[in-house]
């Protein structure tokens, strides 16, 4: 019988994938009472191999099939065709890039006392002693009420819910829905500290956080689906600051073409001063490399802009009042 069924969505990345397979193939969890699910966003014929040839390679295994993802894409639509393909009791959700430890699943399973509907584990990012800004966001991850690197569902409780949002196209608030959604529904949410996931940084591209600021639409997809609980979860009130900035550099924008100096120097101070202690927050506790210094300067300056496009564009995408 088989209790457990674990769903890995994965993106064309058979190293991060193997490695996974691989703390899978390792849980004390009897290898006949789970299945392990990857369903792959891209569908791609190299990974279907990957996963045929891992599955073939011994018998005492547990069973790992290959799902592929047609229809819209995205992690919550991968995640659904993987659950929605499983056969256990108790759906585990974790990443091709985490790393579950040997007891993740039996703690995790373990944790379903009673009414509880879902449990929500530890997530470990290890860092450097001297991390990089985008490092040290990423490890944001740890301090996250329910992420789906490390959660397990009952099977009716995600039927009930209709599993995840497909519309969260991106690995952003996907998770936070689900929790949200289960809340309202009345389902109980456990956590259990024993149910480890390690959640290694990926390497990351000059930049990286100019392109981050796009997740911010799903911020008001979240908030159309939950407003209180986001305003309680999430956040209280907007991002005055770069709202604050944006204002600024357009009033100094706006005065240099009506010719009036004064308010432009006014404004371009404001947004000189909001824009620098921006960057030195960034740079307080991580890497003075050149040039990651470099890339706090370049990249503090297009982040406001940016962020503030992606929330409005988010508000207009999903019709809801979101700032």
């Amino acid at each position: 019988m088989i209790r457990v069924s674990v769903v890995v969505p994965t993106f064309r990345r058979p190293e991060l994938l193997s490695r996974c397979l691989g703390a899978l193939a390792a849980q004390d969890f009897a290898a006949t009472a789970f299945e392990v699910l990857i369903a792959d966003d891209a569908g791609s014929a190299a990974t279907r191999r990957q996963v045929e040839e891992f599955a073939a390679r011994s018998a005492s295994r547990p069973a790992v099939g290959y799902v592929a993802v047609t229809g819209r894409h995205g992690p919550a639509a991968a995640r659904n065709a993987g659950w929605r393909a499983a056969r256990g009791e108790f759906i585990a959700f974790t990443d091709d890039d985490c790393l579950p430890d040997p007891h993740w699943l039996s703690a995790g399973v373990a944790a379903f006392a009673g009414d509880i509907d879902a449990v929500t584990g530890r997530v470990v990012v290890p860092l450097p002693e001297v991390p990089t800004d985008y490092q040290r966001d990423a490890a944001g991850l740890a301090r996250a009420e329910f992420v789906t690197a490390n959660c397990f569902c009952r099977r009716d409780a995600l039927e009930a819910v209709g599993g995840f949002d497909e519309r969260f196209s991106a690995a952003w608030r996907e998770d936070s829905d689900l929790q949200f959604s289960l809340l309202r529904a009345g389902r109980r949410i456990a956590r259990a500290e024993a149910a480890l996931v390690v959640h290694p940084v990926r390497p990351a591209p000059w930049g990286v956080s100019l392109l981050q600021q796009r997740k911010s639409l799903f911020d008001a997809l979240l908030y159309k689906k939950h407003p209180e609980l986001y305003r309680r979860r999430i956040r209280s009130s907007p991002p005055g600051e770069a709202y604050a900035t944006v204002a600024s550099l357009l009033l100094a924008i706006t005065a240099a073409g009506l010719g009036h100096p004064r308010m432009v120097l006014a404004a371009a101070g404001v947004w000189a001063v909001l824009t620098g202690r921006f960057c030195l927050r960034r740079l307080s506790g991580t890497s003075s490399a050149p040039g990651h210094v470099a890339e706090m300067i370049a990249t503090s300056i297009l982040i406001p802009p940016l962020s503030v496009y992606w929330r409005l564009y988010g508000a207009w995408k999903f019709r809801v009042a979101f700032a």
